[in-house]
């Protein structure tokens, strides 16, 4: 793995290719290429058969210059670094800071690919390619491009963080519509690696994205808000909405994931056949009413009945003694 810092002091993951899958990719190019320079030439041996050698010389030059160096340049050109070979394996050229080649980029590869991949049946580009750290050949080393990988399992895409739970809901009425792309994926970048940067870079970083952020909503950024915490909740927003369209206002998916602030998932309930044979019914037998106990209040331990005790029963008001048992002096 290559990590690349760009100007914005994001730390790019960029996984090289490895030799065979470049070497099919380029392999499959050049097979159509080939096709592509035969038929070409067919066509024009039938179409100028009347003219003399000279002219079918230059002709066949021509052809091969257009066909098998100015074909890949513009394919690599319009298609910003994939060749049919490389979409096939899921590679890509890109430049040495991750951003997209352009036709000063693609014309310094063919040219030189001309040379270590055509005249010299690939050897030279496979030496180069096992010597260079990253896999690069001649024609990347000299462009300043990478050949890197595409598909990347979803298990290591980087972890989005989510916010605190106060925040979620906060930014509900922003509109997001007017935010680009690009900068939802610097935020979605800065938020996977901020731990992993310095302190003082992160905190700056956070402070322009999320300044970028609130010019494209038209809100500002809270001043008891962190301006990672405003990124993280904005973002978080934004996978709320994207969810909602795509399951339903509180729908779930049948695969059983719930979109952000679902309702909670129902307990699992056993199979039928797992439960027992249900017992006859019997009444239900009544249970003393306790009143809930307040939280921290002291358990009280159930106390044993009273011991029958031996004094002599009460004895029975007397007419000279008022009912309340209280006995007046002699």
């Amino acid at each position: 793995m290559s990590e690349l810092v760009t100007g914005e002091a994001v730390a790019l993951e960029l996984r090289p290719a490895k030799l065979p899958s470049r070497a099919l990719a380029v392999l499959l190019d050049l097979v159509v290429a080939v096709v592509a320079y035969v038929v070409v030439l067919m066509v024009l041996a039938v179409s100028t058969a009347s003219l003399d050698e000279a002219a079918q010389l230059a002709l066949s030059i021509a052809t091969f210059l257009l066909v098998l160096v100015g074909g890949p340049i513009a394919v690599e050109t319009l298609s910003r670094g994939r060749s049919l070979g490389k979409l096939a394996f899921g590679l890509r050229v890109v430049r040495d800071d991750g951003g997209p080649i352009r036709f000063r980029h693609a014309l310094v590869r063919g040219a030189i690919g001309v040379v270590e991949i055509l005249m010299t049946f690939g050897v030279v580009a496979c030496i180069a390619s096992l010597v260079s750290a990253r896999g690069r050949r001649l024609g990347d080393v000299f462009a300043g491009t990478l050949v890197v990988r595409e598909r990347i399992p979803a298990g290591r895409a980087g972890f989005v963080p989510p916010p605190p739970p106060w925040l979620v809901g906060r930014f509900a009425g922003l509109d997001l519509s007017a935010v680009p792309e690009g900068l939802w994926l610097a935020v979605r970048q800065y938020l996977t690696r901020m731990q992993q940067l310095d302190p003082q870079v992160s905190t700056g970083m956070a402070e322009r994205l999320a300044a970028d952020l609130a010019e494209r909503t038209g809100a500002p950024v809270p001043r008891d808000l962190p301006p990672a915490a405003f990124l993280a909740a904005v973002v978080h927003e934004r996978q709320s909405r994207e969810a909602r369209q795509v399951f339903g206002r509180g729908g779930v998916p049948s695969d059983g994931f719930a979109p952000p602030m679902a309702a909670p998932e129902a307990q699992p309930v056993a199979a039928p056949e797992a439960q027992p044979p249900a017992a006859p019914a019997v009444p239900p037998v009544a249970q003393p009413t306790v009143p809930p106990m307040a939280y921290g209040a002291a358990s009280r331990p159930p106390q044993a009945p009273l011991a029958p005790s031996s004094a002599p029963p009460p004895e029975e008001p007397r007419a000279d003694r008022p009912a309340t048992g209280f006995a007046p002096p002699a």
